[in-house]
């Protein structure tokens, strides 16, 4: 009778330790089964990799005359991505839109201009570096076009700042076959039809690089353009800037 209830209770205190074990090696059975986190790593970064390309940025120019939204072009990545970097450093904060002519552009992004006295001249400042230029047959100067600009140097590089949106003017087919000629670039059915309807500066194109184009707010860019300015074409009254970034990539 005594050995009886010695082997159950033997029996009571290996049941407990057999089931642990039997949930332990169930614990390893599912963890061997679960994939391994390199590879859902990998799966997250391939869903979230074409949004990264495609998202398109946006930037909000705020003057005295009105707001001016921009877009960044994605063939441009140089370009568009050192534009993002100064708005969000505040760079073009309260600087101006220092070169004005009609029929052709406003310029700004001269960080001198920056509290500069009425009357100076403008335009030599800079950052301590240029963008190498990122020419693209489907970025030209057509009306509203948002462009780099540059000196004079042999590889056309891009100021590191300064920047301009073209305002242009109508131009007919036979001024585009004579730049055609001039420059050795070809215009499509496509762009004679926008620079003959809507204007731009096509003498620049693939010269200077286009990094983006106005989404709305070319009534703004009209009316800075119709302000008076002096002989260096900078506007008698000051016309300051300031930018956001409204959409960014993700």
């Amino acid at each position: 009778m005594y050995k009886i209830i010695k082997i159950a209770g033997l029996l009571i205190l290996l049941l407990p330790a057999c089931f642990l074990q039997a949930q332990i090696k169930q614990k390893s059975i599912k963890t061997k089964q679960a994939p391994p986190i390199t590879s859902v790593a990998k799966n997250a970064i391939a869903a979230v990799t074409p949004a990264t390309i495609t998202s398109p940025v946006k930037i909000k120019i705020s003057t005295s005359l009105g707001d001016i939204i921009v877009v960044l072009s994605d063939k441009t990545p140089k370009h568009s991505d050192n534009f993002v970097k100064l708005v969000n450093a505040h760079f073009y904060d309260s600087l101006l839109f220092h070169r004005v002519i009609n029929s052709f552009m406003i310029q700004g992004g001269d960080p001198k201009s920056k509290n500069a006295a009425a009357g100076i001249l403008l335009g030599s400042g800079s950052v301590p570096y240029t963008i190498p230029a990122e020419f693209d047959t489907t970025l030209y100067h057509k009306r509203g076009a948002l462009a780099a600009a540059r000196d004079n140097n042999p590889e056309k590089a891009s100021s590191g700042c300064q920047f301009y949106i073209v305002q242009g003017k109508q131009v007919n087919g036979e001024e585009l076959d004579i730049i055609e000629q001039q420059k050795g670039i070809f215009f499509s059915a496509a762009k004679r039809m926008t620079y003959k309807m809507n204007g731009g500066t096509p003498k620049l194109d693939m010269n200077y690089t286009v990094f983006g184009e106005v989404e709305t707010g070319m009534e703004v860019v009209d009316k800075i353009i119709s302000g008076q300015t002096d002989e260096n074409n900078r506007p008698l009254i000051d016309v300051s800037m300031k930018m956001e970034l409204l959409e960014e990539i993700k």
